[in-house]
This record gives C-alpha cells, sequence and structure tokens, in this order.
C-alpha cells in the first residue's frame, strides 16, 4: 500500500507541542517548591518532556502539514499530552499506595483533565491526600485543555498558523468554524486572549469572597484552581465535597461563568466590538439560554417538591428550601448541560424523575465555539429544523425548503455532517454502555443499567460524574482496567469530535 500521509510531519510537530507543553509544567513546579512537595516529579517530567519533543521534532526539520497531516496531528498530539500528563501522577505516586502510581489510573486522570471531562480515579481527593502540585497540575490540565491545545500552537506557532483553519476545524468543538479575523493565528489569539481575561475575573471575584469573610475556604489556592477548571468546563476541585464544599455565595458566582464557558467565545469578541446585539441576534445562544431557564424551572420545582431529601424535601415549610432548590438546580442544569461536571449536592441521591432529567440533560452539550462538550445546541437545532421539514415535505412533495438557521441557509454537506456526527455518536455511546456493563461484571464490578449508560454518556461527553456509585462525590477508580481503557478512547475521541480521530482507522485515510 502506497502510504500518502507525511507521518514524519506530524508526529515532528507533536514534538513541538510537547516541548512547549513543558513550559507549562513550570506552574505546577514553582508550587512544588513553595510547598515544598513533589519538586522531583515536576523536574525529572520537564525533562522528559523537552528530550521526547526534541527527539520528535527530527524526524522532518522542516515539516509540511495537509488536510490528512492536520487530522493526525490533532490526534496524536491530544495522545501525547495526556500521555505526558499522566507522568508526574506516576513519579509522584511511585513506592506509595497513591491510586495514580497505576499507570492506566494516571492516564486515564491526565485524559480526564486535559479532555476537561472532570472524571476521576482518586479516593480521597484533597491537597491533605495529594500535594498541592499535583492537585494543581491536575487543575491546569483542564484550563490548558478548555480552548485547545492545538489552537493555543496556532496563536504562538507560525507553522502552525499556515494550516491553522485546518487544524481548528479538527479540533474546536462544533460543526463549523468561525473566523474572526483574516488570519487564523490572530482567530486563535482572540479566542484564548477572552477565554484567559474570564478565568483572571473569575479567580479574582472567588478570592474577593474569601476576603469578603463570606468563604472562608476560598483561599487563593483554592480560586485559582477553580478557575482553571470552571472555564474550561473541566469540573476538577481540590476538594473531595466539589463546590459543595463552599458557601452559597461561592456557589452563585460560579453559576455564570459555567453559563459563559458553554457559550460561543465569538460572541464575546462582537460584544468588545461594539456588537451587543449579537447575543440576542444568535439562534444557538438563544436556545442555550432557553434550555437551561426551562429545564432548571423543571429541577428546581422537583427539588421544593422533596426530590432531594438533603435538601429539606418538606415543600415550602422549610425556611430557605426555596432559595437552596432554585440554587442546586440552576447550579447541576448548568454544569452537566454544557459539560462542567461540578456538583453542589450528591445528585445521585435525587429520585428518579430528577435524574432522569439530569441524565437528559447530558446529551444536550454546550454551544459550537465553546468549550462546553457533547452534541452541541447547534446540532440539535440543525435536527430539529430537518425533522420539521420532513414533516412539512411528506404534506407537500413538491415543496423545495431549506434549512434557515439565524437567517442563513445551512448548506446540504453540513446537514450530512450534523446527521453522520450524531448517529456515530449515539450509536458509540451505545456499544460502549454494553461493553462497559458487561466488562465491569466481568471484573466483578456489577454495574446498574443507570450507572452503565451514565458511565458511557459521562466520558464521551467529556461531563464527568454519573449516576450512582459515579455520582459527583464518587470514583472510576473500581472498574477494571480494560473498561477505563475504553473510557480513555471516548474521552479522547469526545473530545475531539470524534472524527478527527476515527478516520485515522480507515485505510481510505492513509491511501493515495
Amino acid at each position: 500500500m502506497n502510504i500518502r500521509v507525511n507521518w514524519q510531519a506530524s508526529i515532528a510537530l507533536t514534538g513541538t507541542v510537547l516541548k512547549y507543553l513543558a513550559l507549562a509544567l513550570l506552574v505546577p513546579l514553582v508550587v512544588a517548591i513553595i510547598y515544598q512537595e513533589d519538586i522531583l516529579a515536576f523536574v525529572a517530567t520537564i525533562v522528559i518532556t523537552v528530550t521526547v519533543g526534541f527527539l520528535l521534532e527530527q524526524l522532518d526539520p522542516y515539516p509540511d502539514l495537509q488536510p490528512r497531516e492536520a487530522l493526525l496531528l490533532v490526534a496524536i498530539a491530544w495522545l501525547a499530552v495526556a500521555i505526558v500528563g499522566s507522568v508526574p501522577y506516576v513519579i509522584a505516586g511511585y513506592g506509595t499506595d497513591s491510586t495514580l502510581a497505576h499507570p492506566v489510573n494516571a492516564l486515564f486522570e491526565s485524559t480526564s483533565g486535559f479532555t476537561t471531562t472532570g472524571a476521576t480515579v482518586m479516593g480521597e481527593i484533597s491537597v491533605d491526600d495529594h500535594s498541592h502540585a499535583i492537585m494543581m497540575w491536575r487543575q491546569l490540565t483542564q484550563w490548558l485543555g478548555g480552548m485547545g491545545i492545538i489552537v493555543l500552537m496556532i496563536a504562538i506557532l507560525p507553522e502552525l498558523a499556515v494550516n491553522g483553519a485546518q487544524l481548528i476545524r479538527s479540533e474546536a468543538p462544533g460543526p463549523e468554524l468561525q473566523k474572526l479575523t483574516p488570519k487564523i493565528a490572530e482567530t486563535a489569539r482572540i479566542l484564548w486572549l477572552v477565554y484567559f481575561g474570564f478565568t483572571i475575573v473569575l479567580i479574582g471575584l472567588l478570592y474577593g469572597l474569601h476576603l469578603a469573610g463570606v468563604a472562608d475556604n476560598m483561599t487563593f489556592y483554592n480560586a485559582v484552581a477553580h478557575g482553571f477548571s470552571t472555564l474550561p468546563t473541566g469540573g476538577f476541585s481540590p476538594e473531595a465535597d466539589s463546590i459543595a464544599a463552599f458557601s452559597a455565595a461561592v456557589q452563585w458566582v460560579i453559576i455564570p461563568f459555567m453559563v459563559v464557558a458553554g457559550t460561543n467565545f465569538a460572541l464575546f469578541w462582537y460584544v468588545l466590538h461594539g456588537e451587543p446585539r449579537r447575543f440576542v441576534q444568535n439562534t444557538e445562544f438563544r436556545a442555550y439560554a432557553g434550555a437551561i431557564a426551562v429545564i432548571t424551572v423543571i429541577v428546581t420545582a422537583l427539588l421544593y417538591g422533596g426530590s432531594a431529601p438533603a435538601l429539606g424535601g418538606l415543600g415550602g415549610t422549610t425556611e430557605g428550601v426555596g432559595e437552596s432548590s432554585l440554587r442546586h438546580a440552576a447550579f447541576q442544569i448548568v454544569s452537566l448541560l454544557n459539560s462542567t461536571g461540578y456538583a453542589t449536592s450528591d445528585f445521585a441521591e435525587w429520585d428518579g424523575t430528577a435524574q432522569v432529567v439530569l441524565l437528559v440533560t447530558m446529551f444536550i452539550g454546550g454551544s459550537a465555539g465553546s468549550t462546553g462538550g457533547g452534541i452541541k445546541i447547534i446540532r440539535w437545532l440543525v435536527i430539529w429544523k430537518i425533522t420539521r421539514r420532513e414533516l412539512f415535505t411528506a404534506a407537500h412533495p413538491e415543496a423545495v425548503q431549506p434549512i434557515r438557521i439565524g437567517g442563513y441557509v445551512v448548506d446540504e454537506d453540513v446537514i450530512r455532517g450534523v446527521l453522520g456526527f450524531t448517529l456515530l455518536y449515539l450509536l458509540i455511546f451505545v456499544l460502549a454502555t454494553v461493553f462497559i456493563v458487561i466488562d465491569s461484571a466481568r471484573g466483578g464490578y456489577a454495574l446498574t443499567p443507570l450507572e452503565g449508560i451514565s458511565a458511557s454518556i459521562a466520558t464521551i461527553g467529556n461531563i464527568g460524574p454519573g449516576f450512582g456509585r459515579l455520582g459527583p462525590f464518587g470514583s472510576y477508580l473500581e472498574f477494571p482496567v480494560t473498561s477505563k481503557l475504553v473510557m480513555i478512547f471516548l474521552m479522547w475521541i469526545g473530545r475531539l469530535e470524534i472524527i478527527p480521530v476515527l478516520v485515522l482507522f480507515t485505510g481510505a485515510f492513509w491511501k493515495r
């Protein structure tokens, strides 16, 4: 077989990505030096990363990226950064009883971080059980993965900017690329600056609550840690109880930032350029905000009526249960709809009706161009329009009715892409659910049907927590190694929206 793909160019540029990833490792190294914990783990990882990156670059000193090489680069770069990200966990846990000392567990945690999934194999998630540096690296992996490793590299590396449109199209969440400026590298920089700006604002507000005396445990460390995982819709927290560990004020502050994280970041660029009407005119944002509002009202009513005993469960007779119901409902709906995965309550203990609503919410996803995971609002809008068109043409066979979103006609190629992606997503979800349930039972870890379904959708949708033992305060630790490897694969393809990964396994991709 004549291989058409210049794989050396893709791997060489993966080496460049790894070299720059070593710079990010300086952040947890500084934390390690401050707290005098796990310094060697990060020094060793930096040396390994730079060395491997340099050696890979030698495969092709002058790489030329064509569309196929771009697809290959995106897929293997994301796998490579997850592998590198697991090294500090393994080194720090070596010779101890840490669950992260096992390479598969470490890879699971690292992949979950970079893909902003938020699923964890840690038992007790606390700086009391893991060093400050390790926990900060865990948070930072989510922040790096949120807006995209490749998007960041395009913003700073001229050799990637040449084919940046193809690279971003392969990595960015959503069915299409929205170019903000003529130069794709400038678009990448704008997206990262907006992302960085919101992160800084959130960190400032969270630490401000601490200084104001309304959030004693929201220290500067915790403020930075949660800033690093909120905007990327990651969901990791240094606290075992997630956001439930903090005051109601902290929870209310985080809610709007999770909404922001699931919004198309391009809209904020337009606002900065004096076009605030873009928000109300944007069909996808209206659908996104509407979905949050409607489902929040439903869940608030369920919680107020007693679906969650921990919130009171006595209707309006319990003081504060109204505010509590609204806060927990709004927080959990936003968190699961855009795949953040934070929790203010153990929703695995809510009643069946509330859990079904939450499960449906997991399938929605954030906006295209956001850091949210899942199928995405825009795809559901297209599918809804297709359904209406089919019903209309069934009654009027001679009619020609194009699909319009926001006044623009959607190309038929895009429509086929949306249908193909959604069907493939649901097919992989079903197959993965069956495998995980059967494999876990074989390994002595029997799952309920709801737990099996939630394990599959929580990983391919980059959501994180599920139901039952996989709830927001639970863990994926007890799964067999084979199931963990499948879920690592699901997180990987879910973050890259399936196609850029699966196409590598087709013969047509490699043949001339």
